[in-house]
């Protein structure tokens, strides 16, 4: 019962933080300059998240080493997004280089 209380109180919760904000979200309006600076805010987020797992796979020490693989794979992943600017293409690429490095460092 206890799980039960616990999962309808994080609802209740999530339920009050989230709600003001689409409540208010047609009379608000930001400044420019914080609209502009927001727009950052996606891609600093997925840069924090990403560059560990990248540089620190094992999670206690910096692999800048050809055998890792999840480098080699952003590596190929950042060089395709920066010179086709198709997503889909650099999810594709990145991906593909990640399990080829992985089967060629096996081989």
């Amino acid at each position: 019962m206890n799980e039960v209380y616990l999962i309808l109180g994080m609802a209740v919760v999530t339920f009050l933080i989230r709600y003001p904000m689409f409540a208010l979200a047609g009379r608000v309006e930001f400044p420019k300059v914080l609209a502009r600076a927001l727009r950052y805010v996606p891609p600093a987020v997925l840069t924090a998240i990403i560059v560990p797992a990248v540089l620190m796979p094992k999670g206690t020490t910096l692999n800048l080493s050809y055998t890792n693989a999840y480098l080699v794979g952003a590596l190929v992943a950042v060089a395709v997004g920066w010179f086709k600017r198709n997503l889909l293409l650099t999810i594709v690429a990145g991906m593909t280089a990640f399990f080829g490095w992985q089967i060629l460092l096996r081989m």
